[in-house]
């Protein structure tokens, strides 16, 4: 058996994320019709097609879709084999970092990422992109850099994952609210008139399934894409809301907070990134930076 030409793996790699041999071939200064050939080595040499016509543009197979997850973490650890080490000078950096996350993650740690940035690093630049969804094709496609929020089904398998903080639901109304006076039991809070946060539009979830097992439901008037929404909701009407304690802190200033009289699951806050980025000093660094820019921020706690 021949022994496989390994520098086709670099080749395969931007094929498969870029689907298209003319961007692939702009990528990697090759003209289109070598980029074709070294497609049609690497059918050869699988034996699968790999990219196959659909309309006017390639769609990878299912073997392809397997290899995908595999190559690029292959073709960073063979870079970083033939890398010379060298320290990372932080000061000197220039890059721009993307972070998906929530409008809560922002208000609430962002302001602490950016000074850290401005003291240790004034070369890098921070992007913050909108979590919309749980799908990690922009972690896998590296259009995002890194991702905050809960481990969820929608997660690929192979992202990597580092806890941040956790956290816990609690329940807000507007000050003067009639069911902020007193002792707030599960029966007094089912009779409140309720905002349910969820950003497909979904009722239902952990507040939902906590009061399921008392036999007692809420009564849901209003239904928010966003903690954001929920919370100026919440200040504006005789609504109450459930949302995380320590993501919402700062959201929730004029707002009065209560404990739930039930138990809820805690929440487990993770950073998230793709494998290929798991050996580079820089990403690294920043991974250390975010992580300590959030264990700086305390929770406001419980205001009665």
């Amino acid at each position: 058996m021949a022994t496989p030409d390994f520098n086709l793996l670099a080749t395969l790699d931007v094929l498969l994320t870029e689907q298209n041999v003319a961007r692939a071939a702009k990528r990697l200064r090759l003209s289109p019709s070598a980029m074709s050939r070294a497609l049609a080595r690497l059918r050869a040499t699988t034996g699968d097609p790999l990219l196959v016509r659909a309309g006017r543009g390639l769609v990878p197979t299912p073997r392809a879709l397997a290899l995908r997850e595999r190559i690029g973490p292959l073709v960073q650890e063979l870079e970083s084999v033939l890398r010379p080490l060298q320290a990372l000078d932080v000061g000197a950096l220039e890059r721009t970092f993307t972070l998906r996350c929530s409008d809560g993650f922002v208000e609430n740690f962002g302001a602490t990422l950016v000074d850290h940035l401005a003291a240790t690093a004034p070369g890098v630049r921070l992007r913050f992109v909108q979590k919309l969804d749980k799908d990690s094709a922009a972690l896998r496609d590296g259009t995002v850099d890194l991702e905050t929020g809960v481990i969820g089904a929608a997660m690929g398998p192979e992202v990597r994952a580092q806890a941040l903080f956790r956290d816990r639901w609690i329940g807000v109304c507007r000050e003067g609210h009639p069911l902020g006076r007193g002792d707030m039991t599960p029966e007094r809070f089912v009779q409140g008139r309720h905002i349910a946060v969820s950003r497909r539009g979904v009722a239902g979830g952990p507040i939902d399934e906590a009061l399921a097992t008392l036999g007692l439901q809420r009564n849901v008037v209003a239904m928010a894409g966003g903690f954001v929404a929920a919370l100026a909701l919440a200040r504006g009407t005789d609504l109450l809301a459930c949302v995380p304690e320590r993501h919402t802190a700062k959201l929730r200033a004029g707002l009065q907070s209560f404990e739930l009289p039930f138990p809820t699951p805690e929440l487990a806050i993770s950073l998230f990134w793709h494998p290929r980025f798991q050996a580079d000093p820089a990403h690294l660094w920043f991974r250390q930076l975010v992580v300590a820019s959030c264990g700086d921020v305390q929770p406001w706690g419980i205001q009665g």
